[in-house]
């Protein structure tokens, strides 16, 4: 009997649900990659497009990424093509680019369908409560923002015009930084 309760006991104790680190994809170079290799880091994961008028936001991105990589903040792009086709070119297209104008260091993946029939499935656990067991978060254009904390669970969502420099999204940061 006190086997039994003690195992309900870790049962109810176990973080519950899926995280980020339940799934793989393939980086910009095609390479398949597991979100798991981010464990213990806050992510932030962004829907990027080259062609947008919210594209220049990859300096700022980029320059967060910098400030605060070596305290556990590490950026994930993710190129879609969702949005007035904004994001029309090939993976290596979008490597040149976000390489030559925006020095952009940050892990970049392949372009994915970020809304839609042919949504990927990480962007279903990002938007949808069900699946992440905290909002409901559909991808209203380019550049929306989704804060996971260290242990791979969605924080929140940021609406694509909200600058990673604007207060909230920096206290966001680093408040998730800060969480044990």
């Amino acid at each position: 009997m006190k086997s039994i309760l003690l195992a309900a006991l870790l049962l109810i104790a176990a973080p519950a649900g899926k995280t980020i680190y339940d799934f793989k994809m393939k980086d910009i170079d095609s390479k398949e990659t597991s979100l798991s290799a981010y464990k213990g880091k806050v992510v932030l994961i962004v829907n990027v497009a080259s062609l947008c008028g919210n594209t220049p936001q990859y300096k700022d991105i980029q320059a967060t990424y910098l400030k605060y990589k070596d305290k556990g903040l590490v950026v994930l792009g993710f190129p879609a093509n969702n949005f007035m086709s904004q994001e029309p070119g090939s993976n290596e297209k979008i490597k040149n680019f976000c390489s030559t104008e925006y020095h952009v260091t940050f892990p970049m993946f392949s372009k994915i369908s970020v809304k839609g029939k042919d949504m990927d499935p990480l962007y279903k656990y990002l938007t949808e409560k069900s699946e992440n067991g905290v909002i409901d978060a559909p991808v209203k254009w380019n550049f929306q923002k989704f804060l996971i904390g260290k242990d791979g669970h969605v924080i929140t969502s940021y609406a694509p015009g909200t600058l990673i420099t604007s207060p909230e999204m920096v206290k966001g940061i680093e408040a998730a930084l800060a969480a044990k």
